[in-house]
């Protein structure tokens, strides 16, 4: 009798651990991007998308190390965003950048409006149950939007790509997307118009030119879709301003190779968090030294930090990327007003006038 229980209990335990395998596997393949089919190149095998500088990225093996260690600071649970007044619905003289959150920004230049990365969510996550919370409202109300012109997105991450912003997106005017090669089948399946872009790959709404760049990251939505899309940043040349935005990177190369093609920049976006442990986060995270690095080779007269004190993703502080960042700015001898940060929902105009 012992024997015959400890087999049903061990047979159990078996299918116990099968059936949650089996919801883990379908999950991770219902979450997964068909991704992107095209010739090859010096980035793409035929089948996943490959960085130019060799990059190790975070296997099972330092996801479980992470995640045992995991002891991050230990943020507020929500703060309040100061006043912000509603933005112009266009600026036709010089730059304004309002910064929402995490690595969304409202740019407006040359009568046209750029959103970056929208997220709108309570949680960057594949559902709303779980995942990582935001800790601040979005610093625009959705209703608060002037009308947008081109939406970037810089890749497929669930902080980058928020499936229900987009929806709500779709129903208030008729933006342009533009994303990597391997997402536009997705984004336009949400109602949207979508163009996707290579690195160093060219196009044009209106008077505006956009240029993909190569940036140091990956892509993947579920179990089954890792490098399948394309990660990249862009370069926005306008008739009277040049803009950057890095969307989420490692450092690497390219920003060197960046400003050298396409810089000096009025403005670059640039990410300085979710950079702690940098074991674990170097392959795919600049910090705010390499960011105030990545703002001197891009030749940026200025620049703004995002990506950070939104959702909690890695063990540094809330407010630890804007206080280092504004040290090593200082320590590179920059201006005050070269490398900032901005509140949700502040703006900054930038004038059509020399950088300090």
């Amino acid at each position: 009798m012992p024997k015959s229980w400890l087999a049903r209990a061990l047979l159990g335990l078996l299918g116990g651990v099968l059936s949650v395998s089996g919801t883990v596997v379908g999950a991770g393949w219902w979450l997964s991007m068909s991704g992107h089919q095209g010739p090859t190149t010096d980035h793409f095998d035929g089948e996943v998308f490959l960085n130019r500088e060799q990059t190790a990225l975070p296997d099972a093996q330092k996801a479980l190390q992470m995640a045992t260690s995991y002891n991050p600071v230990a943020w507020d649970a929500w703060r309040e965003n100061p006043p912000a007044p509603k933005p112009a619905q266009r600026v036709h003289d010089g730059l304004v950048v309002t910064f929402v959150n995490h690595a969304t920004v409202l740019l407006q230049f040359d009568g046209l409006n750029v959103l970056t990365d929208p997220i709108w969510s309570e949680r960057c996550s594949a559902v709303q149950w779980a995942g990582p919370q935001r800790h601040h409202a979005p610093g625009l109300p959705l209703d608060d939007l002037p009308p947008i012109d081109v939406i970037l997105i810089s890749h497929n991450h669930y902080d980058h790509l928020d499936v229900a912003t987009l929806l709500e997106l779709s129903k208030r005017g008729d933006p342009l997307v533009i994303t990597g090669l391997g997402n536009a089948a997705f984004i336009e399946a949400l109602g949207l118009r979508a163009m996707e872009l290579d690195w160093d790959q060219t196009t044009t709404v209106g008077d505006l030119t956009v240029i993909g760049q190569r940036t140091r990251h990956f892509s993947s939505r579920g179990l089954f879709d890792r490098m399948k899309t394309l990660w990249l940043g862009f370069v926005l040349k306008g008739p009277s301003q040049t803009v950057y935005f890095g969307g989420d990177t490692a450092m690497g190369s390219h920003f060197a190779e960046t400003g050298a093609n396409h810089g000096p920049f009025d403005l670059a976006l640039l990410p300085i968090g979710a950079y702690l442990p940098r074991w674990f986060m170097s392959p795919v995270h600049i910090d705010p030294k390499e960011a105030v690095l990545a703002h001197q080779q891009l030749g940026a007269l200025r620049s703004v930090g995002i990506h950070h004190g939104t959702f909690q993703l890695s063990q540094e502080g809330q407010d630890e990327p804007a206080e280092q960042v504004a040290l090593e700015a200082s320590a590179a001898g920059l201006a005050t007003d070269a490398f900032r940060t901005l509140a949700p929902g502040e703006s900054w105009r930038i004038a059509d006038e020399e950088a300090p």
